[in-house]
């Protein structure tokens, strides 16, 4: 019997934390505003960073319903870490925080690992996307500042397109602006529930990008534990479409 392949035509990626190394960045901007703040420096680093999560994490969810403007929100962040850290701040303190974090996250942005390298090898075969639930001007900026924007055809992102992973539509879109049908796509993305079950409701093959060796909510989904060795990468991409 003959095995029937498919070819890919579109290659769609998360950002943050598959192309874009944001744990990186925020770790460093969290280091930076811990060593220059007394307040959080009793606090062990670990637990602020599982608190400075937990809290982004929250508010970014205000943010994107627009039901909080984002330098409220960052504010806002920060005074529950203060809490967390049994500090009660003054609103002065926090905006200082929240600034001295944002300055230090943009200075620290990059591109996660083999990135770079990937990108254009991607796009000499297929189309790319990018789909992420944040806002557009400032996935923009990550892509321009890691230099990945010149090998991307298609950003969609929940902000412009008033959508979330794992809403299939969100990635019906990226695929009607690609030109692609979703049975020649494949998402890769770190998020199972986002990224991994969105695109499978979608009829898209995913790649799910598991960093950190967690256990597979379900089998039957091609695996990468990082970017590189970049032909790897594109084997799972491409070779077993």
């Amino acid at each position: 019997m003959l095995r029937v392949t498919t070819s890919v035509c579109a290659v769609l990626f998360d950002l943050d934390d598959t192309l874009f190394d944001h744990d990186a960045s925020s770790r460093t901007a969290l280091q930076a505003v811990q060593a220059a703040h007394q307040g959080l420096s009793a606090m062990p680093f670990d637990a602020l960073e599982r608190a400075h999560a937990t809290f982004l994490e929250q508010l970014h969810k205000d943010v994107m319903l627009g039901r909080l403007p984002i330098d409220d929100a960052r504010r806002e962040r920060f005074r529950r870490l203060y809490g967390a850290a049994g500090v009660e701040a003054s609103a002065e303190l926090v905006h200082e925080a929240a600034v001295a974090y944002r300055e230090a996250y943009m200075a620290a942005r990059r591109a996660m690992d083999g990135a770079v390298a990937l990108l254009p090898l991607v796009k000499a075969r297929a189309k790319v996307g990018i789909v992420s639930n944040n806002l557009l001007e400032e996935q923009q900026e990550k892509l321009r500042q890691c230099g990945l924007d010149r090998f991307v055809d298609v950003l969609v992102v929940s902000e412009d397109v008033g959508i979330s992973k794992p809403d299939p539509r969100i990635f019906h879109i990226a695929l009607e602006r690609l030109g692609c049908p979703a049975a020649e796509a494949v998402m890769v993305g770190d998020s199972w529930s986002a990224d991994v079950a969105g695109a499978r409701a979608a009829g898209i093959r995913a790649v799910w990008f598991n960093r950190h060796g967690a256990a597979a909510p379900e089998p039957g989904v091609d695996e990468i534990r990082a970017l590189e060795p970049v032909a790897d990468v594109m084997r799972t991409i491409f070779d077993r479409h």
